[in-house]
């Protein structure tokens, strides 16, 4: 059968310069493996299907597979599918205001402009790292122990651990490698610029799917959200901010913090780049 379908780039100003997400459209009646079929096909890290909400508050409902995994929230996904959906001619129950369901719950995404923005769920664990798996996340990442300031869980869905680095120009510098160390990885690493930049810090975001290498995702809502849940809440960073990620793939990606209405909100701007139909 044939869906409707679209290609998004999210988080940047500059077409082609941020992370892509492949979006299917009317997903009603795919099974599971069609889904992951489909999701490892487009070899992007996520991809999201559309479908009617099971859940009288929201607008429409998404599942996001990253390759064969399901997540239960992801935030470029989540930006990127209310962009495709909203050309696709979906009007808000609410104007300004878009409710997406997902595994996770219920999001809501802020509709200014150009800029999307969505409200994180809530961390599912926080807190203080095992001391050896942060070793393990050092020697991955070839960081240098003295230029790592802390370290904390950042699971909102993905499962982030967060390293806080000394410095924008030591988050630049690491070239990960899990080769010693395989199994499943998310490690966000983050630095702040010096004072007066445009940007307050450099964010990167490294996973591992399946038995493949670490791979580095351009740019990642879910891990900006919880960082910076995490860099206010002791006093690292006050909202708004503006993050930078993706810098060392050449990328352009540009994550808007901001606070209103005592909800921490993760945006940015989405581009949809291709339209067409899938058959599947």
């Amino acid at each position: 059968m044939t869906y409707r379908f679209s290609q998004v780039d999210v988080f940047s100003a500059d077409p082609c310069l941020g992370n892509p997400v492949a979006v299917v459209l009317d997903a009603e009646g795919l099974d599971d493996e069609s889904l992951r079929r489909f999701s490892v096909w487009t070899n992007l890290s996520e991809c999201t299907f559309v479908l009617p909400p099971t859940d009288p508050g929201a607008d429409y409902r998404v599942r996001i597979f990253s390759m064969n995994l399901e997540l239960p929230f992801a935030g470029h996904p989540t930006l990127g599918t209310a962009r495709a959906w909203l050309e696709a001619g979906g009007v808000p129950a609410t104007a300004g205001t878009i409710i997406q369901e997902c595994a996770a719950g219920l999001v809501p995404i802020r509709i200014d402009g150009e800029l999307l923005s969505f409200s994180s769920p809530p961390r599912q664990r926080s807190g203080p790292v095992d001391p050896h798996l942060v070793d393990e996340i050092l020697d991955v990442l070839g960081a240098d122990p003295a230029h790592v300031l802390d370290t904390e869980w950042l699971d909102n869905g993905p499962g982030w651990v967060g390293v806080l680095m000394d410095s924008s120009q030591h988050v630049l510098e690491l070239r990960p490698d899990a080769s010693r160390h395989p199994g499943r990885w998310d490690i966000g690493v983050i630095g702040a610029y010096p004072h007066g930049a445009a940007k307050a810090f450099e964010v990167r975001g490294f996973f591992t799917e399946g038995a493949e290498p670490l791979r580095e995702d351009p740019v990642t809502g879910s891990l900006n959200a919880a960082a910076a849940e995490w860099l206010i809440s002791t006093g690292r960073a006050t909202a708004p901010y503006l993050a930078g990620q993706g810098s060392a793939m050449g990328r352009n990606g540009e994550i808007f913090i901001s606070e209103k209405d005592d909800r921490l909100w993760v945006g940015g701007r989405a581009e949809v780049i291709l339209t067409g139909f899938a058959n599947l």
